[in-house]
């Protein structure tokens, strides 16, 4: 897997808050507190005034980290030249370790372009420094370290960050899916079932008018059912809307499905120990026999009946559903969209799905759920 660094945005750092003012507090309060406590100071004002610089761009660090590095690491540079031009020691607060800070800043919230910049600049800066107090090897090799110490834990955090982003957009799109196939599943058939009605109504209209009258009275109350469910799952993905989620269908529901007045017949047949069902499984039986119906519906070519047959076999479910349509000749077509998603919901649950001709004719449809996915 190819790990691809994240470009964070303005919008992606978080505002001024108050621990940024805590830390601005904190490095003002160090800063006037030492300069009283060294009187020996060289430039003690100036270093002072340079001290307090630092708290817009702590302040601004999220925001703009770049511009907060060059200001304060800028300081630190400046510092480090009057040194070496005035030839004196130690000029600088140690609040000035503030820069790390900065630094870590740069890291965490910088672009590519903004970190290759501003570690340049630290770099250039270290070493004007370094020069400046004559500093040693040990010296040297201490300050790397806890640069390199800071920058390493930025990239830690920077990564931990990126990687719950993609966790969490991969969460989004496991989900936009799983309400993709249920809108799939729940609309198709309903709206199968308005097709159904609707060339029932057509033929009748002539010669039966109130036969017609309830068969659009049908097609009313299947076209409102599905208009409510639809907005149910949109009102889903809205965040400042209360829903009121109602439980998904199950085991239960599948008698529902039966009807005995259209063409094609539906029959279901349950088994009584179909009791204590995980609720995933018994929602994905429900779909998967939903799906199936309205895959016989749709394609069957002269079907009479369709069989929705539910049991248990040992540990695992078996569901059938089956029609007595005709099968066009030759090869088995190309799984469409239900089909796949039929077998993403089984594969899901560590089941299997298959879907083909039968050896009577007709369209065969099973899954079955092993025993693991069961209460």
């Amino acid at each position: 897997m190819v790990t691809v660094w994240h470009e964070p945005r303005a919008a992606d750092a978080p505002p001024i808050g108050r621990l940024d003012w805590l830390v601005a507090g904190v490095l003002a309060a160090a800063a006037v507190v030492e300069s009283v406590a060294r009187p020996d100071l060289p430039w003690r004002p100036l270093v002072t005034v340079f001290t307090l610089g630092l708290i817009p761009a702590l302040l601004w660090r999220r925001r703009g980290p770049l511009i907060a590095v060059l200001v304060g690491w800028g300081v630190a540079g400046l510092l480090a030249i009057l040194q070496v031009t005035a030839h004196t020691q130690d000029l600088g607060l140690y609040a000035m370790s503030a820069d790390l800070i900065l630094l870590y800043s740069l890291v965490r919230w910088g672009s590519g372009r903004e970190m290759v910049v501003g570690t340049a600049f630290v770099t250039v800066v270290v070493a004007l420094g370094m020069y400046a107090s004559a500093a040693g090897w040990a010296d040297v090799f201490g300050g790397t370290v806890l640069l390199l110490l800071f920058v390493a834990l930025a990239a830690v955090f920077r990564y931990r960050a990126d990687l719950w982003r993609r966790q969490r957009h991969e969460i989004r799109n496991h989900e936009r899916l799983a309400l993709a196939r249920e809108l799939h599943d729940t609309v198709a058939h309903h709206v199968s079932a308005i097709a159904v009605q609707a060339q029932a109504g057509r033929v009748v209209a002539g010669v039966q008018p109130e036969k017609a009258t309830e068969i659009l009275a049908a097609i009313e109350s299947e076209a409102s059912r599905t208009l409510t469910e639809m907005r149910t799952m949109v009102r889903v993905l809205r965040a400042d809307e209360a829903v009121a989620l109602a439980p998904q269908p199950g085991i239960a529901d599948l008698p529902g499905l039966a009807r005995t007045g259209a063409t094609p017949v539906v029959e279901v047949s349950l088994d009584d120990s179909l009791t204590r069902l995980a609720r995933p499984v018994d929602a994905a039986l429900y779909r998967l026999a939903q799906e199936s119906l309205t895959n016989a519906v749709r394609h069957a070519r002269s079907a009479t009946r369709v069989e929705i047959d539910v049991r248990r076999e040992g540990d695992a479910v078996r569901l059938r559903v089956s029609d007595d349509g005709q099968a066009d000749p030759g090869p088995a077509p190309k799984p469409g969209f239900g089909l796949l998603g039929m077998a993403e919901r089984a594969q899901l649950l560590g089941g299997s799905l298959s879907a083909g001709p039968g050896a009577e004719g007709g369209w065969v449809v099973e899954a079955v759920l092993p025993g693991e996915a069961l209460a």
